[in-house]
């Protein structure tokens, strides 16, 4: 009977035991099936979080490039309708210097219009028909910064005129880099590039004490406009002007000095006379004048006559400057030449006759 007791005492402790085993198992078994689950849970998330972060992602690119297009947007509207040139400071000049980068040109933001502001300006003057070419910005060239930069026009920055500094040409002298601006400096230190020729010449409508069509005629076309101005307002004074000579290129500012020296010497020929490259009849923006008071020549005794006295007066009106006065011949390198103009702009004009400067003057002063 013990013995029959004690087997199944046995046989109950062995299925309690093979039940505990399968209890364990079915519990392994949950228990992988949940870290299953969380594993395809994660899997299941990951792609759903990649998509958000790219999405997030893609909306802050949209994001940016939407605030950079407002941006520009507004730097288009809120430029200014005041002319603006070298020289100049401010916000207007720092508006319009981020216009200019925005359309490709490679500049800096100064807040001041230097010379490569100037040299961007000009090469959009140069791309676009409408314009003058002057190196400053006006309400003209703010137009066709509008139609640029909403499509209707193409530029390519820089491919009119390239930047870089100005070259020695000697030890005294430097060749420029832009000689399309009015402001040019051109002197005995600054020369024109030797085959610098404008392209934008024509004849002023205006009285010249001779009939033969000659290139000394020519002006560029910024200036030429000014100078029909002009002699019409001193008609209607009664004065009676007469534009002797305009444009002269550089081979014949080289012969012109060459038979200069030959008759009066190096020394005394520069003081009245430019080697070639340094004249700026070959700017195209200098006229001389003259009347009927001296026989239609060029002396200083015409700054003595009705007509002399009225363009010292009322020059800088039309945007030009007598640009070799009287006491400063130091300054020049010249002797005095009542009858030579040049075009430099209104504002320019306005400071230089007002102020009794020369133009090497006032660019020191503007460029300091």
């Amino acid at each position: 009977m013990k013995k029959y007791t004690i087997l199944i005492g046995l046989g109950i402790m062995s299925l309690l035991i093979i039940a505990g085993c399968t209890d364990s198992s079915t519990v392994n078994e949950n228990n992988n099936n949940n870290n299953n689950d969380d594993d395809q849970d994660q899997v299941v998330s990951d792609p759903i979080n990649n998509e958000d972060n790219e999405s997030d992602t893609n909306s802050e690119e949209e994001n940016t490039e939407q605030e950079d297009k407002d941006e520009n947007d507004n730097s288009i509207t809120l430029l200014s309708e005041i002319e603006l040139q070298k020289g100049d400071e401010g916000e207007a000049v720092r508006t319009l210097q981020q216009v200019l980068i925005d359309l490709g040109y490679p500049l800096e933001i100064t807040d001041r219009f230097d010379v490569q502001t100037v040299w961007a300006i000009t090469d959009l003057q140069l791309q676009s028909e409408e314009l003058l070419v002057t190196g400053i910005y006006d309400i003209e060239t703010l137009e066709v910064l509008k139609l640029v930069d909403s499509g209707e026009i193409e530029i390519k920055p820089g491919s009119a005129i390239g930047f870089e500094e100005n070259q020695s040409l000697d030890e005294e002298t430097v060749v420029i880099n832009n000689p399309y601006e009015v402001l040019a400096l051109v002197n005995k230190n600054h020369a024109l590039p030797s085959d610098y020729i404008p392209d934008d010449l024509v004849v002023p409508d205006v009285r010249f004490p001779f009939i033969e069509d000659l290139p000394k005629k020519q002006m560029r076309k910024v200036a030429a406009e000014a100078l029909e101005s002009m002699f019409l307002a001193a008609d209607e004074d009664g004065i009676a002007l007469f534009a002797q000579s305009g444009y002269r290129s550089y081979k014949t500012q080289k012969n012109l000095f060459a038979n200069y020296v030959s008759v009066h010497g190096e020394a005394q020929a520069n003081t009245f006379s430019a080697r070639p490259g340094e004249s700026e009849h070959q700017t195209g923006l200098t006229m001389d004048v003259t009347s009927d008071s001296v026989n239609y020549t060029l002396v200083t005794d015409f700054g003595d006559t009705a007509e002399g006295l009225w363009l010292e007066e009322n020059a800088a009106d039309y945007g030009f400057i007598i640009r070799y006065p009287e006491g400063k011949e130091e300054i020049t390198q010249y002797q005095y030449e009542p009858w030579h103009i040049r075009y430099v702009g209104n504002k320019a004009a306005a400071t230089i006759m007002d102020n009794n400067l020369t133009l090497e003057e006032y660019l020191d002063m503007i460029m300091k």
